[in-house]
């Protein structure tokens, strides 16, 4: 059983969901339990998933990591969705976007140490 807390890429999905959570702080309480709730929950899958694989068999923390990997696509998707309806500001969502991309870069590569398989990005 490996302990979460010593994956890298767990610990920037942590930052990324702190950074989330604080994001839409200026969203319209009408965003409150629609848009925001999403955004913050995809970016809290993303790091539960890798601390839940961690307590598994290999195979299984391949496919959690993979869980991950698209938790970290919905919230890319999400925050595109918040910049576009002007709930984000252009410079908020490209500090988010860096954080999502870095994450992506390193579930992908976890995924190819595990399983020599890389997420596919088209």
């Amino acid at each position: 059983m490996r302990d979460f807390k010593n994956l890298e890429v767990w610990r920037k999905s942590h930052q990324l969901t702190l950074a989330v959570y604080r994001a839409p702080e200026g969203f319209p309480r009408s965003a409150l339990f629609g848009l925001t709730n999403q955004i913050r929950r995809a970016a809290s899958s993303i790091e539960a998933n890798l601390a839940e694989g961690c307590g598994r068999t290999q195979a299984e923390f391949a496919k959690f990591v993979q869980i991950a990997a698209g938790s970290n696509c919905e919230l890319e998707c999400h925050l595109l969705l918040a910049r576009d309806l002007s709930l984000l500001g252009v410079e908020r969502h490209q500090q988010l976007l860096c954080q999502v991309e870095a994450v992506r870069r390193m579930l992908n590569a976890l995924l190819k140490t595990i399983r020599g398989v890389e997420i596919s990005r088209v």
